[in-house]
């Protein structure tokens, strides 16, 4: 086996091997528990990049919870592998640096800075206090990317507070992209959008799915059938199903457990 890339501090970097192949996550016997209640049990899931995978299942099936472990915001046994590198058990900041960024339902930005400044705060991660204070005499090709990428080339110098619901999601997702992250873990990103937001984030998603290991949580299976290459539905902490929209849709387990209920009408 290729030893991994290290970062300055040691650190080893995400995709230090396997270089010119897919990119990865393999999640193996996950399990969170909770003052004795298993919120997640044993789960196992594999996305590789290219793949856009969408995360299904009932309220109070785990799934948040799984994303919660595999950023290190609970703690967890099993196994979390990026692309050759060990995550599980690491600190947060420590596994946001080896490319895994996620968003929360609720969108995450300085509301008082332009589009430009909050990409730019992101790209800046590495930077001092005194060099991020400086003005910029040039756009960093990275945030000129994501600007495009998210699609708010047009609304680079708007305060990030007056963007529209849909945009504040997009806008979260450019400063992950900004940060190098190569897995991506969405929250319900389009919780509370209007229907052309809907449609223009799904677009999103195949872009940066493209090339970047990709897990959406959703709700709304009118989007989850539009948009997903792959869907694995979690039910009482286990996966209970995988595969193409098809057949999950066609698994009569899924369909008892999930699909009976209002997830059916797109709630």
């Amino acid at each position: 086996m290729t030893t991994p890339t290290l970062l300055p501090d040691g650190e080893p970097q995400a995709g230090g091997w396997r270089r010119g192949r897919p990119k990865y996550l393999e999640v193996r016997n996950l399990s969170v528990s909770f003052d004795g209640f298993l919120a997640v049990d044993n789960v196992d899931l594999e996305v590789i990049q290219g793949d856009l995978r969408f995360l299904i299942g009932p309220n109070g099936a785990g799934k948040t919870t799984v994303i919660d472990a595999i950023t290190g915001l609970v703690p967890a046994t099993g196994s979390v592998n990026h692309t050759g590198t060990e995550i599980l058990g690491r600190k947060v900041h420590q596994i946001a640096r080896l490319g895994v960024g996620r968003t929360f339902q609720t969108a995450s930005v300085f509301e008082n800075l332009s589009v430009l400044q909050n990409l730019d705060i992101a790209a800046g991660s590495g930077r001092s206090p005194l060099q991020m204070l400086r003005r910029r005499n040039s756009v960093e090709p990275a945030v000129e990317e994501a600007l495009e990428i998210i699609g708010l080339a047009g609304a680079a110098d708007k305060k990030a507070g007056i963007l529209a619901h849909g945009q504040k999601q997009w806008l979260e997702i450019g400063m992950l992209l900004v940060q190098n992250s190569d897995v991506l873990l969405l929250d319900e990103p389009i919780a509370g959008m209007s229907q052309d937001e809907r449609g223009e984030t799904g677009e999103l998603l195949r872009r940066i799915a493209a090339n970047r290991i990709t897990l959406v949580i959703e709700h709304d299976m009118d989007f989850v059938r539009e948009f997903a290459t792959s869907v694995s539905v979690l039910a009482a902490g286990k996966v209970l199903s995988e595969g193409s929209v098809a057949q999950v849709q066609a698994d009569k387990k899924v369909q008892d457990v999930y699909l009976g209920t209002s997830a059916t009408e797109g709630h």
